[in-house]
């Protein structure tokens, strides 16, 4: 059996994402780093927790942190509704759930339709994007996980695990 890194190699590197709306736009994640995909469940709020994490919820008796993507983006707060979306995801070493306002499908893209980021990145922290993805009738905005939270925030997410 060959491993992902493998076939990628074999195949002209095909990309295996999880595609997700936040907004207007559309996301993409690579799919070994997501879990499972839940639908919006109570999350349990946190003092001092910082703005962009909105608690933690307990998963199979794991408690794990949640963050809102859009709040992390910098993006205005929107209630959440029956397409709303907890992506659970292994990050760093860590597993977090990112709320999301849908999922859209897993999608095959040959590494070949993407290019770097342009500098102004559609309006949300550049060094969150790994690249976007030039699909057929849209663009696809591939997110870089292992930047997603800085030293500082991991850091603030094990203190409020602790908590």
């Amino acid at each position: 059996m060959t491993s992902f890194d493998e076939q990628k190699k074999e195949t002209g590197e095909l990309l295996q994402l999880v595609s997700f709306f936040i907004g207007n736009e559309e996301f993409g994640v690579d799919i070994l780093y997501v879990q499972e995909i839940n639908r919006m469940s109570q999350v349990t709020k946190v003092p001092n927790a910082p703005e962009f994490v909105n608690g933690v919820i307990n998963l199979r008796g794991r408690v794990i942190p949640v963050i809102d993507l859009r709040l992390k983006f910098g993006m205005p707060k929107k209630e959440h509704d029956k397409n709303t979306r907890i992506i659970v995801m292994e990050v760093s070493g860590k597993t977090v759930g990112f709320i999301v306002d849908s999922v859209n499908e897993v999608l095959r893209i040959s590494k070949n339709v993407t290019e770097p980021a342009p500098e102004l990145a559609l309006g949300i922290n550049s060094e969150y994007i790994k690249a976007v993805g030039k699909l057929d009738d849209r663009l696809l905005i591939l997110i870089d996980l292992e930047k997603i939270l800085s030293k500082n925030e991991s850091i603030q997410l094990e203190t409020v695990l602790e908590t």
